[in-house]
C-alpha cells in the first residue's frame, strides 16, 4: 500500500480559502484524498482524517460498495464543512439552471454534465428531453458519486442517466462515451470563476467530447470590478506598515524581508456587503473578461484597462465579481455582484450564500494615490486558473533578498486575517504585556513555543534577559526556522537564541532541552491548517501541554493559562436557510443528502446538526439576542481532561433565535487581566456556529410575547479523546 501514498513536497500556507465544494476537474478535491482503481471491484478513494488535537492523521479507505455512512467513518458529516448544502440551497440559482436547460435543450441529444455532484443538472436535461436522448454524468469525487446513485434512485433516474466516477479530462469516446456529445451543462465555477479549472476543462471538452459549435448551459460568464478604499481591506495585508507603530520593537517584516512573510498576491473571497459602508468606491465598475463557453478559452488572456477615478481618495483594493449568462438569447442571468452595484443583468440582487462570494485584489503597500478624474492603468491578466491585476508598475519584481536568502528559500504565506493579527497594536499590546509579566523575575529561564506562532518567538527573544528558546512549530517546521533564524538577525536579537526542534511533541526528550526544564510554555495558540476549524481545535495546545509536563518544571508557567468557552443566541436567517435540510429542488427529491451534507434546520425530531465554523460577520443579516455567557472553562494549568458546563441563557431582545454562536476567548495570564476574545466582534477569527432544528421565538422575562421563550440552557461536554465538543439546548 506504500506505494499510493508518494512522498511530496508541500508549500506552507497559512490557509485562507473559501469553503471547499470538491467539484474541480483538475484538482479533485480540495479535502485531502488520493483516488485509486481497485481491479474488479469498482473504486476506492483514501480520505485523510485529521485529529485536531494532536495533530496525527489516518487514511480512511471509502470503497464504491462499502455501505457503511460517511459519519460513522469521520465522527461528523464528511461533505459538512464543503459548500455543497448552500449551493444546493440556492435557489436563484437552481431555477436559473432549470429555465436555461429547458430553453436550451428542445429535443433529444447527447448531453454532457461535467462536474455532476448529486445530478442535478444531469436530471433536468433528461427531463426537458422527456427522458429520452443520453445523459452522461461525470464527477471525479467517489463519495459524491455515491450520493449521486442514490439521488438519481430516489428519483426514478437510474437508468436514465449513465454516471461516470472519473474527471472529464480522462474520458474517451469510444470507451467512456459513445460519441461526442450535443449539449455541455457545468458548474464548475468558484467565486473567482477559474479556480475550480473552468479553462482546461472546457479547452479539453471542445478538444475531446463536444461537437463542433456545442450548445451549452451556461452561455457565458464575465468578470467584473472596481477600485475602492477601505482602511479594513488594507489592514488585512499590509502587515510592515501596520506594524511600523507596534511598540514591542519586533519587525515581522524588516527591510530585507519583505517578501518572506505576507499575504499572497491572489484574489481572496469575501461576502463584501457587511462592509459597505467602510468602502469607497472610486471607479465606475469595469469589464475585465469574457469567457465564451460554447468556444475553446485560451490558457492567457490579458485586458489593459484606462479607469477614471470617481472620487479622491487611496485605492487599497479590486473588488470583482463575475456575472452568468445562461441562455444564448441572454435573457436569464445569475450575478455576484455586492449589493451596492446596479445594472441591467443585477436588478435584483441574490440572497446571502456561502458558496459564491465577491473576490478581493489588494493593492500591493499602501495602496495608490488618486484623484476625482485622474486616469490609472489596470492590467488583467488570466491563466488556467487565477486572475491577477496590476495598478502599479513599480513594485519590485526580483525575488532576490537580504541575508543571503530567496523567496523560494523560506516564503511563508499568511492568510489575510492572520497578516492582520500581527499587525493589529492591540493584539500585539496584549501580548507584550503578558510575555513581559512572565519573564519579570526569570532570569535564565527556558521557553518552549509550543505552537506555530512566529511572533511569539522572536518577542520572548527581545524581552529576555539571557534568551533560550525552543520553537515547535509543528507545521511551519524547516521554513519555519529558516525564517526566525532571519528575522532574529534582522532584528538584532542574539544568535542561535531560537532553537527549532523538527520533532513532533511525543518523540521530546530532556535530550533535546539539554536536560534542563522548560519553565515557560506558551503560544497565541495558532496552529498551521487551523484557520478554517472550529475555535476549541486549537485545544491543541492542551493536549501538547499534558503531554510535556513531564520536562515543565515544578513552577513552569503556561501562556494562556486557561480558556472560556462562551457563547449568544444569534438571530442568523440567512446561514439558517443556506443550511436547511434538503428536499425537493426544481421538483427533484434531494432528502437522501441531508446527513452526509451535515444538514442542520428542519432535522427530524431527536436529530441534530454539526457545528461549523463560519465568520459570523460574513454570513449575512445576524443580530445577538442574548447577553454573552460562559459556558466553561480549560485550566491548562492542568492536564487535559473531560469538561463539563451548563449555562443559563437569558434573552435581551425579542427575535427568531437560529441558533448559537460558541467561540473560546484566550486567557492570557494567571491575573485574568488580559484576555484574547475571538468572539462574532472580533472579525480575524471564526467562531462556532450551532444552528438548530427549528428557529424559536424568544424574548426577555418582561417580553409580551406569550409564544417566545425568556430563557433557555446550553450544555456543553467536551471529549478530549475525539476532540469533540458536544452541545445541547433546551428552551423553556
Amino acid at each position: 500500500m506504500a506505494s499510493l501514498f508518494p512522498k511530496t513536497l508541500t508549500p506552507i500556507h497559512f490557509l485562507h480559502r473559501t469553503r471547499p465544494r470538491i467539484r474541480t476537474q483538475t484538482h479533485p478535491s480540495k479535502l485531502t484524498s488520493i483516488r485509486a482503481m481497485s481491479s474488479g471491484s469498482g473504486q476506492r478513494v483514501f480520505q485523510l482524517r485529521l485529529d485536531s488535537l494532536t495533530g496525527n492523521s489516518e487514511w480512511v479507505i471509502i470503497d464504491e460498495h462499502d455501505d457503511q455512512s460517511f459519519t460513522e467513518k469521520f465522527r461528523q458529516p464528511l461533505l459538512a464543512t464543503t459548500s455543497y448544502l448552500d449551493m444546493l440551497n440556492d435557489s436563484t440559482r437552481n431555477r436559473a439552471y432549470r429555465e436555461a436547460i429547458e430553453k436550451t435543450i428542445t429535443k433529444p441529444c447527447h448531453v454532457l454534465d461535467i462536474g455532476a455532484g448529486t445530478g442535478l443538472l444531469s436530471m433536468m436535461a433528461s427531463r426537458a428531453m422527456g427522458g429520452k436522448g443520453t445523459v452522461t454524468a461525470c464527477e471525479s469525487y467517489l463519495p459524491m458519486v455515491k450520493l449521486m446513485k442514490k439521488v438519481l434512485r430516489v428519483n426514478g433516474m437510474e437508468g436514465r442517466i449513465k454516471v461516470i466516477n472519473k474527471r472529464s479530462d480522462e474520458l474517451e469516446v469510444g470507451l467512456d462515451i459513445n460519441s461526442r456529445a450535443d449539449v455541455l451543462v457545468s458548474e464548475i465555477l468558484d467565486s473567482e470563476l477559474l479556480g475550480e479549472g473552468l479553462i482546461p476543462t472546457l479547452q479539453h471538452a471542445h478538444d475531446n467530447l463536444l461537437v463542433e459549435n456545442p450548445l451549452t448551459v451556461p452561455y457565458r460568464a464575465t468578470t467584473y470590478g472596481q477600485l475602492v478604499e477601505s482602511t479594513f481591506l488594507w489592514q488585512l495585508h499590509d502587515l510592515p506598515n501596520n506594524e511600523a507603530g507596534a511598540r514591542d520593537g519586533i519587525r515581522l517584516n524588516p527591510p530585507g524581508l519583505d517578501s518572506v512573510l505576507g499575504v499572497k498576491r491572489q484574489q481572496y473571497a469575501m461576502y463584501c456587503d457587511p462592509i459597505e459602508g467602510e468602502i469607497k468606491p472610486l471607479s465606475e465598475p469595469f469589464k475585465i473578461f469574457e469567457f465564451d463557453f460554447s468556444k475553446r478559452p485560451e490558457s492567457y488572456g490579458e485586458t489593459d484597462l484606462c479607469i477614471k477615478a470617481t472620487n479622491d481618495g487611496r485605492v487599497h483594493a479590486v473588488i470583482s465579481w463575475w456575472v452568468l449568462q445562461l441562455d444564448r438569447e441572454g435573457t436569464i442571468y445569475y450575478s455576484t455582484a455586492p449589493r451596492w452595484i446596479s445594472s441591467p443583468t443585477n436588478k435584483s440582487p441574490v440572497d446571502w450564500c456561502d458558496h459564491w462570494k465577491q473576490c478581493v485584489w489588494f493593492v500591493p503597500g499602501c495602496g495608490i494615490s488618486i484623484f476625482k478624474g485622474e486616469e490609472i492603468q489596470l492590467l488583467a491578466t488570466h491563466d488556467d486558473t487565477k486572475i491577477s491585476y496590476n495598478l502599479d508598475s513599480k513594485v519590485p519584481t526580483t525575488d532576490v533578498l537580504h541575508h543571503g536568502l530567496t523567496t523560494g528559500d523560506m516564503q511563508l504565506v499568511l492568510s489575510p486575517e492572520r497578516a492582520a493579527i500581527y499587525g493589529d497594536r492591540e493584539w500585539r499590546l496584549s501580548m507584550l504585556k503578558t510575555v513581559e509579566s512572565v519573564l519579570q523575575g526569570r532570569g535564565d529561564s527556558l521557553c518552549m513555543v509550543a505552537d506555530d506562532s512566529v511572533f511569539l518567538p522572536l518577542l520572548v527573544a527581545q524581552l529576555s534577559e539571557a534568551p533560550h528558546i525552543i520553537s515547535l512549530l509543528p507545521g511551519l517546521k524547516e521554513r519555519g526556522l529558516q525564517y526566525l533564524q532571519a528575522a532574529a538577525n534582522a532584528n538584532h536579537l542574539p544568535p542561535n537564541c531560537i532553537e527549532i526542534l523538527g520533532k513532533r511533541v511525543k518523540q521530546l526528550t530532556t535530550q533535546d532541552t539539554h536536560q534542563k526544564k522548560v519553565d515557560l510554555l506558551i503560544a497565541e495558540p495558532f496552529y498551521l491548517g487551523h484557520d478554517g476549524m472550529l475555535p476549541w481545535q486549537n485545544l491543541r495546545f492542551w493536549e501538547d501541554r499534558t503531554t510535556l509536563d513531564y520536562i515543565l518544571s515544578e513552577d513552569a508557567l503556561i501562556m494562556p493559562s486557561k480558556g472560556i468557552l462562551r457563547a449568544c443566541a444569534i438571530y442568523l436567517p440567512d446561514l439558517w436557510k443556506s443550511r436547511c435540510c434538503l428536499s425537493k429542488i426544481e421538483g427533484f427529491d434531494h432528502s437522501v443528502v441531508n446527513d452526509t451534507l451535515g444538514a442542520c434546520g428542519h432535522l427530524p425530531e431527536m436529530e441534530e446538526g454539526p457545528c461549523l465554523p463560519f465568520f459570523v460577520w460574513q454570513c449575512g443579516e445576524f443580530e445577538v439576542l442574548s447577553e454573552t455567557f460562559d459556558v466553561m472553562e480549560f485550566d491548562f494549568s492542568k492536564p487535559i481532561c473531560h469538561c463539563q458546563g451548563k449555562s443559563q441563557v437569558q434573552f435581551t431582545k425579542t427575535g427568531v433565535c437560529h441558533g448559537f454562536v460558541l467561540w473560546i476567548d484566550w486567557v492570557m495570564d494567571l491575573q485574568n487581566s488580559v484576555v484574547i476574545s475571538t468572539g462574532p466582534d472580533k472579525r480575524y477569527w471564526k467562531q462556532g456556529v450551532k444552528l438548530l432544528a427549528s428557529p424559536r421565538t424568544v424574548g426577555p422575562q418582561e417580553s409580551r410575547n406569550v409564544q417566545a421563550s425568556c430563557s433557555a440552557v446550553l450544555e456543553a461536554l467536551f471529549d478530549p479523546l475525539k476532540g469533540e465538543l458536544k452541545i445541547t439546548t433546551d428552551f423553556r
